[in-house]
């Protein structure tokens, strides 16, 4: 029987676990916890705007349907309503509550910072949780957070107990043999307006949205993989657009390798912590 049907030490609730960010990474953090017997709810950030939403649990913070490999995920506006739902195990949860007004649910036993700030200053994420994980750029072991894991191409997954992850390099990932091209970003700040659709085919050239009155255009042909969400204001240099060109091959729906590897990498970190607590704990011995 799981932990979360057997209850935990503070009685109806799970173990809780909670995420910041609800992009694709997060997202399969949060599927990964879930299928772990953990309650998962993720707090949303707005820089980067999240656009493989489709991979993703974003949707839900606008009471769309938001679901990932069997899992689904809701809204949740009150730390009330997060605390009344954790005790029913019904999916993850997706909310715009910051960290300080989630700590007052209850004791959090795992905290993961999966908001991908690259080259922005990460917090000290230590204390804030029973046990901390800072995945991608920023984050050192032992220094802002318990156990990093890495998420460049190529090392994504890789558990750190002892270093720093690898500082971002501004290479995507390669898809379909297109690098950075892939991507429309924003020339300047401003609010994105959109119509298009995740899965939508497009030509080079085709106009795609417009950000504060200036047409964005898609790069070369393909299937729209990710795309902001319509409304959202963003600072300069955000992505704005993601295409895929690899026709019949293209995806932009479930858990991605990558994202999938990272995932799995904050699971087993999670594994090797309860581990060597189980070792480091006191045995008890029967008196006879």
């Amino acid at each position: 029987m799981s932990d979360m049907r057997q209850g935990s030490r503070r009685g109806a609730l799970p173990p809780f676990a909670v995420i910041l960010g609800t992009n694709e990474i997060a997202s399969a953090v949060a599927v990964h916890l879930f299928w772990a017997g953990y309650g998962v709810v993720l707090s949303h950030d707005p820089v980067p705007p999240v656009i493989r939403r489709r991979m993703a649990f974003h949707d839900a913070l606008y009471d769309d349907a938001a679901a990932l490999a069997g899992v689904v995920a809701a809204r949740a506006g009150s730390s009330m309503e997060i605390r009344e739902r954790l005790t029913t195990g019904a999916g993850v949860m997706v909310t715009d509550l910051g960290l300080l007004d989630l700590i007052v649910i209850g004791a959090i036993d795992i905290l993961v910072d999966a908001r991908m700030h690259k080259y922005q200053v990460t917090p000290d994420l230590r204390r804030l949780g029973q046990f901390t994980v800072g995945v991608g750029p920023g984050f050192s072991s032992g220094f802002n957070c318990d156990v990093a894991v890495e998420t460049r191409p190529g090392l994504a997954g890789r558990v750190i107990t002892d270093g720093t992850t690898a500082p971002p390099d501004g290479v995507p990932s390669s898809l379909g043999g297109q690098l950075a091209a892939r991507f429309a970003r924003a020339e300047a700040a401003g609010r994105w307006h959109t119509a298009i659709e995740i899965g939508t085919r497009v030509y080079k050239d085709f106009i795609v949205g417009y950000l504060a009155g200036t047409p964005v255009r898609a790069p070369f042909d393909g299937f729209v993989r990710g795309v902001a969400r319509d409304g959202t204001e963003v600072p300069k240099g955000m992505k704005l657009l993601e295409v895929d060109p690899r026709g019949r091959s293209a995806s932009w729906t479930g858990i991605d390798t990558r994202a999938g590897a990272i995932a799995k990498g904050v699971t087993r970190a999670l594994a090797r912590h309860k581990a060597e607590r189980a070792t480091s704990a006191p045995q008890m011995h029967l008196v006879r």
